[in-house]
């Protein structure tokens, strides 16, 4: 009798920690997909400069990381130029696509009028800086690549999936955001966006 109340103890317990755990993830679920901060296109495939329930500018959220010497840099110190935000990991294959097409435009572009900022995510673990530093070499990239070791732009930016992409004006608004790999088209136009 003693092992069947026990028994049965365990499995009400076990039910309920599912319920639980259900419970959680549909509401994190909902809370963090109800806002991802992307500005999608609209129906007629248009991408869009304002928030579309309050029709204002999206203004960019600072952070700071690590340029490729280890010295702190902050997203502040580029607003006044267009800036083409970018979050990557050299495992990533997706990005590993996308990558070419960002280093040919950007060669097309001075850095006064266009700035491409490629955020590298170093957790440590999965991605190093070392990884990240001879990926950029291997395929001789010349665009900026900056260190996310303390992940802070990645939770600021709340990035759920790489690659990321945000498009930033000089005056420091998002007119743009795409998550997953862009080509190159979708590139030019969302970079026609922040140039004009």
């Amino acid at each position: 009798m003693n092992k069947k109340i026990k028994a049965s103890i365990y499995i009400i317990g076990f039910v309920l920690f599912i319920a639980l755990a259900l419970l959680a993830y549909n509401y994190l679920t909902k809370r963090y997909n109800a806002d991802n901060g992307l500005i999608d296109p609209d129906q007629s495939g248009q991408l869009q400069e304002q928030d579309e329930i309050t029709n204002e500018p999206i203004e960019y959220l600072d952070f700071t990381v690590q340029d490729h010497d280890g010295n702190p840099v902050s997203l502040s110190d580029y607003i006044g130029t267009p800036i083409v935000l970018n979050f990557w990991a050299s495992w990533c294959s997706p990005c590993k696509d996308e990558m070419p097409h960002f280093n040919k435009v950007s060669e097309e572009h001075s850095r006064d009028e266009l700035v491409f900022l490629m955020v590298n995510l170093s957790d440590g673990v999965r991605e190093t800086v070392e990884k990240a530093k001879k990926h950029v070499e291997e395929n001789g990239y010349t665009f900026t690549v900056l260190y996310d070791t303390e992940l802070d732009a990645a939770i600021t930016y709340a990035v759920r999936g790489i690659p990321a992409t945000y498009f930033i004006n000089k005056e420091g608004h998002i007119v743009w955001g795409a998550e997953g790999a862009i080509d190159e088209t979708t590139l030019r136009k969302a970079i026609s966006l922040i140039t004009e």
